[in-house]
């Protein structure tokens, strides 16, 4: 049936059109305002929440399939959705500072629009919760790690702390063009006497394209310039993905990164930490002197 149209006064009709158009452009633009979604990823930061009555959920594996279909809602809707951690210390301190009452969905609202949304977060791109998780708690760990490494850094002193950076991403680049083609992954572990700062970078080298992350690239540079600028001992490992994988390493000292020899890589692969004892080698493994440095 064809539609058909009503004549009515010129005021009226201004009246009705308006009146339509009015919740079309409300729509419009919440599909372009973004949204921010903090999550408890695990049940020990889930059960701190469980103490404010206002916070209606029991059981964390339900709290997360609905946080699922949030998400889900909120892509179906054409929203820009980032996914980042709630943190119910951060936000017990957030609250206290602004007098705030945590007990109130108001409270966790204003800490996720003001606090979470700044650290690491994740845009949600349709990934099922479960294995979008993973993935935002590492770029948490590593944003955490990088946090603490450059203040590490920073209290060295400013010129000794560029020196530091500085010298950490030429050895860095060292590292990675000396790897050639292939597939590799660092690590950089830098004990300290309240923890162990680590930092992985994976790479990938088809004859002269190179990929790496730049956000894994700074935390490796920043962790390994935390080390030389302290003295810290330490280390930097290379895996090399092949048939044979092959092992190689360096060792961090005394503001000096040196290649470890064939056999000092293979006595620290096949040596247990703890107790000293000795392992077996790892099948399918070589273990090779680090490249040189110069």
């Amino acid at each position: 049936m064809p539609h058909t149209h009503r004549k009515r006064s010129p005021r009226n009709t201004g009246k009705k059109a308006n009146a339509g158009r009015r919740p079309t452009a409300r729509r419009t633009l919440r599909h372009e305002t973004p949204s921010t979604v903090a999550v408890l990823a695990d049940e020990r930061d889930f059960a701190a929440m469980r103490r404010y009555r206002s916070f209606g959920f029991d059981d964390h594996a339900t709290y997360l399939r609905q946080v699922d279909g949030l998400l889900r809602a909120l892509a179906a809707q054409g929203t820009h959705t980032n996914v980042t951690l709630f943190d119910p210390t951060d936000y017990e301190d957030y609250c206290t500072g602004l007098r705030l009452d945590p007990d109130t969905p108001a409270s966790r609202t204003r800490y996720t629009a003001d606090v979470a949304s700044a650290g690491a977060r994740l845009v949600y791109d349709g990934r099922p919760l479960t294995r979008l998780l993973p993935d935002l708690v590492h770029e948490a760990e590593q944003q955490a790690t990088w946090e603490y490494a450059a203040a590490l850094l920073a209290r060295t002193g400013a010129d000794n702390g560029r020196t530091a950076f500085s010298h950490a991403s030429r050895l860095l680049r060292t590292l990675v063009e000396a790897a050639g083609p292939g597939t590799h992954h660092f690590v950089c572990s830098v004990p300290l006497p309240d923890t162990t700062l680590t930092a992985a970078l994976h790479t990938t080298r088809d004859h002269d394209r190179l990929s790496l992350g730049e956000a894994s690239a700074l935390v490796f540079s920043t962790v390994l310039a935390a080390g030389l600028a302290t003295g810290a001992s330490g280390g930097i490992v290379l895996r090399t993905t092949g048939t044979p994988d092959t092992v190689r390493g360096w060792l961090l000292r005394d503001g000096r990164l040196r290649p470890l020899t064939a056999s000092e890589v293979f006595a620290a692969y096949c040596t247990d930490p703890l107790t000293g004892e000795p392992v077996p080698p790892e099948p399918g493994v070589e273990y090779e002197a680090g490249h040189p440095l110069e």
